[in-house]
């Protein structure tokens, strides 16, 4: 990993906008060029699913993208991202998850119909006794398509709710929780999201298609979401994209790793000791 990377350490207060709303936005992530480029690379495989019998009008969710193209797996370490992630959950991470979202018009009328609100993690939020639950992992959103207007399938957020075990809905299932909002970003522009956040995909009620690539981060103890593919990666990467692909010396080392298993904490202590810790 190159230090230059350190420049984009978590700065405090982005931590304390992440700590306090759920959120973390920034900007040009992504330069012209890679957003042109990741968006071929999406448009393929979005036209590969179509010729299988996807529908056209159905919003496409693909999880294990990483392994389909190499500018997919490059952003798994990215230099301007990846400081901030290990700034908010320590250097004993990897990417547990990563989907890949095209949400094409849907060619319906716009209606007021309660969204499905959620947090991340399916059962982990009825299993963990503690509350408020613990964060455990975030996600990063990258936006390909220019989603700086509604109604064209933002994601929708309700900032400060992560701390929220249980969320009001509107009894008749008719407009949105209190506080909810649409993310309204252009292309390029890179999302933190604490998985706990209360949070909703929405129809596609434009006439432009968005896509979005969703990297999520956790604790190297916690078992993938998806069936990742990434093993094949590993002897091609350097250590520290390796541990983000998930490689391991033996399972205990997840709960209790050796310097070996966590290089990233290796090259902090190097590069950034107050971050070893």
């Amino acid at each position: 990993m190159d230090v230059s990377c350190l420049q984009h350490r978590l700065t405090d207060a982005e931590r304390r906008e992440f700590d306090e709303t759920g959120l973390l936005t920034i900007e040009d992530a992504l330069s012209p060029e890679q957003v042109r480029s990741l968006t071929e690379k999406t448009d393929r495989i979005y036209g590969q699913k179509i010729a299988q019998g996807h529908a056209p009008t159905a919003a496409l969710f693909y999880p294990n993208f990483i392994c389909d193209d190499p500018q997919f797996l490059e952003l798994v370490d990215y230099g301007k991202i990846l400081p901030k992630v290990w700034g908010i959950l320590g250097w004993n991470i990897y990417l547990y998850h990563a989907h890949l979202i095209v949400t094409p018009p849907t060619g319906q009328a716009k209606d007021d119909k309660t969204f499905g609100w959620h947090q991340d993690s399916g059962d982990v939020n009825k299993n963990i006794e503690t509350s408020p639950r613990p964060r455990l992992s975030l996600k990063v959103a990258y936006f390909l398509s220019d989603v700086s207007e509604p109604d064209r399938g933002n994601f929708w957020v309700i900032p400060n709710s992560q701390l929220s075990d249980k969320m009001a809905m509107p009894a008749d299932k008719i407009g949105q929780p209190a506080g909810a909002r649409p993310v309204l970003v252009k292309p390029g522009t890179a999302v933190f999201f604490d998985r706990r956040l209360w949070h909703t995909a929405t129809p596609n009620w434009s006439d432009i298609t968005r896509k979005v690539l969703f990297y999520g981060y956790g604790y190297r103890w916690i078992r993938t979401k998806d069936d990742m593919t990434v093993q094949s990666l590993w002897e091609k990467s350097d250590p520290i994209r390796r541990q983000m692909l998930g490689w391991g010396v033996n399972c205990n080392g997840y709960y209790t790793p050796t310097d070996a298993e966590v290089p990233l904490r290796g090259w902090l202590k190097e590069h950034s000791p107050e971050e070893a810790n």
